[in-house]
């Protein structure tokens, strides 16, 4: 059976929302596994974050049954206006742009009976049909879970630049954490990071601290799923009653805890689209020398040592969120990338099948510059060194540990860790 041809209306709206796309220069979805966990919240201030520090943003809510975008920044009850056929997008700060569905209901307790077709439809709308113009950020906040509305988006917007991840500490909502991390990975979309919400409370009158949904299990998650920890928010009575009295937290409360967080949060984004950006000219650079005679020598360990500005793409061979014991035989490899002495973007790579001599020009390719694992021998470390990617084994524990050791210029390598007794000889050998 012949696929029918695709309609020149559905041209038209395919040209038009990809001549939207290319005008935003960084698209992230805003992810929650369960309702509940302050994802609106969380995307409403960094949202606001963004602008405050002057980059112009987009705010998309595709929450289109229970849109409080609006509400939470103070502009519930404007309507849209239309220039040139398209809708324009409300100015609710500075350099901040809002789209959502509430605007064009009757009343806020109107509801939307709609199935997966139609929210397709007016998300595309949103994106395609309105004049947002240039941007630098367009945050989406999708809402709960999986479904129809964040696979639209994902299917819309593949090329986004990562999806964050929020979430509270309590086993329930990690749960449901860690199934957004494997549908993004699904969609081919990079994961950003895990946000810890809600985590932990200091009595604004006592002092004393107390973890009311527990603390510290989203950055555990985000350990064991391979992803960056993008920071822990926490409880602030401050944040309900601003988002309920239509002001941004990140913008009234500055100089709190929480606030102080959420704008670290917003440096971490920032910083991994530098990241990427880095990552694509070294890619370039990477290309160009390929295309010439090598005539450079070898890289040792102290020369791949970062300098203070350096970025560097670390990938560490990995089993069950440990060091692997062999280089070319873990399940996963886990690639950080660090600039300035901080871990900025983290995601896991497979491990090819074992072919000679392929692992070193693999990992060249993901622009990898150090190479950490528990066994590795002087033949392999030489075809490594030979594509300017530094090595150190001998490394045992977590992935977390053999990092912060490696950034604090403490991690040393040992003795060859891999088990001859199943692979006589091979870490020797051009994997």
């Amino acid at each position: 059976m012949n696929c029918p041809e695709q309609s020149t209306d559905d041209k038209e709206k395919d040209a038009q929302l990809k001549e939207t796309l290319t005008r935003i220069k960084h698209k992230f979805l805003v992810l929650g596994g369960k309702g509940g966990v302050g994802k609106t919240t969380v995307a409403v201030n960094l949202a606001m974050g963004l602008a405050m520090r002057g980059y112009e943003v987009g705010l998309l809510d595709v929450d289109i049954h229970g849109p409080n975008v609006a509400k939470m920044l103070g502009i519930e009850g404007q309507p849209l206006s239309q220039s040139g056929g398209k809708m324009l997008p409300i100015l609710a700060a500075p350099h901040l742009k809002v789209i959502s569905m509430a605007p064009l209901l009757p009343n806020p307790d109107h509801p939307v009976i709609w199935r997966g077709p139609l929210k397709m439809g007016v998300i595309r709308q949103f994106l395609s049909d309105v004049q947002w113009g240039s941007l630098d950020y367009l945050i989406v906040d999708s809402p709960p879970g999986t479904g129809d509305e964040p696979l639209s988006v994902a299917q819309l917007i593949p090329e986004a630049d990562g999806a964050i991840i929020v979430t509270t500490p309590q086993d329930v909502a990690l749960l449901d954490s860690r199934k957004c991390v494997n549908f993004v990975r699904q969609m081919n979309i990079p994961v950003t990071g895990i946000i810890e919400n809600m985590s932990g409370f200091s009595c604004p009158h006592c002092g004393q601290k107390v973890d009311i949904f527990k603390i510290g299990g989203g950055e555990k998650a985000a350990a064991e799923m391979g992803v960056l920890f993008l920071g822990r928010i926490p409880l602030d009575p401050k944040i309900v009653k601003l988002g309920d009295a239509g002001d941004a937290f990140i913008l009234k409360e500055e100089g709190t805890q929480a606030a102080r967080e959420l704008e670290e949060i917003v440096e971490r984004i920032i910083e991994t689209v530098a990241a990427r950006k880095l990552a694509a000219d070294r890619n370039d650079s990477a290309d160009e020398n390929r295309s010439a005679k090598k005539t450079d020598q070898p890289l040792d360990n102290s020369q791949m040592k970062k300098e203070e500005n350096m970025f560097q793409r670390i990938a560490i061979a990995t089993d069950d969120g440990k060091v692997a014991q062999h280089f070319g035989r873990c399940q996963k490899y886990t690639l950080i990338d660090v600039k300035e002495g901080k871990e900025i973007r983290r995601e896991m790579l497979d491990c090819p099948e074992h072919q000679p001599g392929y692992l070193p020009g693999y990992l060249a390719e993901e622009k990898v510059t150090l190479v950490i694992a528990g066994g590795m021998g002087p033949k392999a470390q030489d075809l490594f060194q030979q594509q300017k990617i530094g090595t150190i084994s001998g490394v045992s524990g977590s992935i977390d540990e053999a990092l912060q050791s490696y950034l604090k210029g403490t991690l040393k390598g040992g003795a060859n860790l891999c088990d001859s007794e199943h692979h006589e000889g091979e870490c020797d050998h051009h994997h």
